[in-house]
């Protein structure tokens, strides 16, 4: 699996508690994070940092946030941008939307909505992360399940697909990663199709 770049996230927000918070939050779930203060100090940075997400406040001195985002955009126009504001209203959220936030997110942040709107961002660009270990884990979950459902032995899926029943056992138990090949016969002895032994990843 090629590794994926490492994701950049830039934070903006005037309050230095808020700031210190959202920067420990995304560096312990294994982010890299810039926190600016200064809301006149995000185009350049944008400009040469290389960002994927941009977590922005909406109420700052100096700039306030639509502003910023609106100057972003004529910057670039693929950074996933997120508005987290404490005086939430319907017309900054259109304005938001307007210039293409993916996310509109009231104060105090909740963390689990918080990462769902991340995530939600981070998949969209095809930058989500998922450990091999995980990825091999669900898919033999599935195989295994879908085996059942069929109340199919090993004995049979190895005589239906060619592969050894020490392997399926193994990639079933996910202590082997399949190959390509092996996932297709398997798919096809499953009846299924080989993107539906991946689940929802």
């Amino acid at each position: 699996m090629p590794e994926l770049p490492a994701i950049r996230i830039l934070v903006v927000d005037d309050d230095k508690a808020i700031l210190d918070y959202m920067q420990t939050l995304l560096e312990s779930d294994g982010y890299h994070v810039k926190a600016l203060s200064d809301p006149t100090l995000v185009e350049p940075e944008v400009r040469d940092g290389d960002y994927h997400v941009l977590v922005l406040d909406l109420m700052m001195p100096k700039l306030d946030g639509i502003e910023v985002l609106r100057r972003v955009r004529k910057i670039d126009t693929d950074i996933g941008v997120i508005i987290f504001t404490g005086f939430p209203h319907y017309e900054s959220a259109a304005a938001a939307m307007d210039h293409r936030a993916v996310g509109y997110l009231k104060k105090p942040i909740n963390v689990d909505e918080f990462r769902k709107v991340l995530e939600r961002v981070l998949r969209d660009k095809g930058l989500v992360r998922l450990p091999v270990e995980q990825l091999q884990r669900s898919i033999g979950d599935i195989i295994r399940n879908m085996r059942k459902e069929k109340d199919l032995t090993l004995k049979q899926m190895s005589h239906r697909t060619g592969l050894s029943v020490s392997l399926l056992s193994q990639i079933e138990r996910a202590e082997s990663a399949a190959s390509i090949e092996s996932l297709y016969r398997i798919a096809l002895a499953l009846g299924t199709r080989i993107r539906d032994l991946f689940g929802e990843f």
